[in-house]
């Protein structure tokens, strides 16, 4: 087999992946939407539940800090 032929081969094998990955993120995009749904069927606000999850996303220092900077813009402006 000539070179371009298998690196024909092997890029054909990439793209396979990544769509079937495609698939699989579109599917738990799906779930999660879902799972928003019930949430918001129940009585829970998801605006507010999609900043809890971005925030215990973060480093517990990382989000000290941003609260912190948070309480000190809300009391400059006397909305605490």
């Amino acid at each position: 087999m000539s070179e371009g032929v298998v690196a024909a081969d092997q890029l054909r094998l990439f793209i396979e992946r990544v769509e079937r990955l495609e698939e699989e993120k579109k599917g738990i995009s799906d779930d999660i939407k879902d799972v928003y749904a019930e949430a918001k069927a129940n009585g829970y606000d998801t605006k507010t539940m999609r900043k809890v999850v971005a925030l215990r996303r973060l480093e517990t220092h990382v989000r000290q800090e941003a609260d912190a900077l948070l309480e000190t813009y809300r009391n400059a402006l006397g909305l605490a």
